[in-house]
């Protein structure tokens, strides 16, 4: 009987252990949906892993609307446990369809109010913010004789036609910004009247939105609507490319974080978010970002033009986010013939 007893004390203790395993078969891995330029993901999970080494991070990266898509298809159905670097606009759209746990991470006070949820607790918290700029190759605008503009207005010249690329909103953040802050700009109608007669001089939209720059950057195409950091990296990287701030202003858009409601592993999510807007994960966006979540933080970027962050525009957030699906849809229509192919 005792033997019997010991037995069945062993095959209760083997249940409880293969239980609680399977209870803690997610912690200590973190399954994190990005936008972030591939390049920086090793670099940014190697330094929360300096803090947080028990904590593994799972990147599930691609552009800023294929991961939208991806969030908003899986809603009822959540994969990811939290999402770090996505833009702003995606994210309150996912808000408004209760798709986070509210949480405000620790040293939220310390966030410039532009960059974190006015809710309390927070659904979401911004980082950094990418800008709207145009990558000019100066050798392939000296061999064709063109000459350099300095607005987007400029981007409509006839001599440009077949040798501007920029991004498709659909899949690209920055091309969003781009369409969103255009609108802005220029008004409704004005803003689709520009689309089209840009429209005329575009060789293709892709879909990344560092594409276009880096294109330029190796001679592909003379101009590419990008933004100013992937310009100054091409820049420093010895590229013949010169960043040009257009004189109407400039769109920008946030990267921002939050937390998947539902997720297993709510206490390793909170530990990421709490260190995404500590002051040593805001120095870590600097490298490649010149304007951070937290004031005071931000040195200078190499080569990133000085001029551009006085060029941001007062972005309408709510406008963008509010009209996100109706702003797809209509530039689909009017614009994606000349799309590269997905691959």
């Amino acid at each position: 009987m005792g033997g019997n007893m010991k037995k069945i004390t062993t095959i209760m203790s083997i249940m409880a252990l293969l239980f609680l395993s399977l209870v803690n078969a997610n912690a200590g891995s973190l399954t994190v949906y990005t936008a972030i330029e591939a390049e920086d993901l090793k670099r940014y999970a190697a330094t929360f892993n300096e803090d947080h080494p028990d904590i593994e991070i799972n990147w599930v990266r691609d552009s800023t609307g294929i991961v939208t898509a991806k969030l908003l298809a899986e809603k009822n159905n959540p994969q990811a446990d939290i999402i770090w670097g996505l833009a702003g606009t995606s994210l309150m759209l996912m808000k408004s369809e209760g798709m986070f746990e509210p949480y405000s991470p620790k040293g939220i006070e310390k966030l410039d109010p532009k960059f974190r949820d006015g809710d309390e607790p927070a659904s979401w918290i911004g980082i950094d913010a990418w800008v709207a700029a145009v990558c000019v190759n100066t050798v392939e605008m000296a061999k064709h004789g063109f000459s350099m503009p300095s607005s987007w207005e400029d981007l409509t010249k006839p001599e440009y036609a077949g040798h501007v690329a920029m991004p498709n909103p659909n899949s690209s953040g920055t091309g969003f910004l781009d369409v969103s802050s255009w609108l802005q700009i220029f008004g409704e109608d004005g803003g689709w009247d520009f689309m089209d007669r840009l429209h005329k001089n575009i060789s293709h939209y892709t879909h990344s939105g560092s594409k276009p720059c880096k294109q330029a950057a190796a001679g592909e195409v003379p101009i590419g609507v990008s933004f100013a950091f992937r310009g100054a990296r091409s820049k420093a990287k010895g590229a013949p490319i010169e960043i040009i701030v257009p004189s109407e202003g400039v769109g920008w858009e946030m990267e921002a974080n939050a937390i998947i409601k539902g997720t297993d592993n709510l206490e390793d999510a909170k530990t990421l978010a709490d260190w995404t807007i500590s002051k040593k994960a805001m120095e870590m966006y600097n490298v490649a970002y010149a304007v951070v979540g937290m004031p005071g933080v931000a040195k200078p970027v190499e080569h990133f033009p000085p001029a551009l962050l006085g060029a941001m525009i007062k972005n309408d957030f709510e406008f963008a986010a509010t009209n996100r699906k109706a702003i797809l849809a209509e530039w689909q229509k009017r614009y994606d013939t000349k799309s590269e192919p997905k691959s």
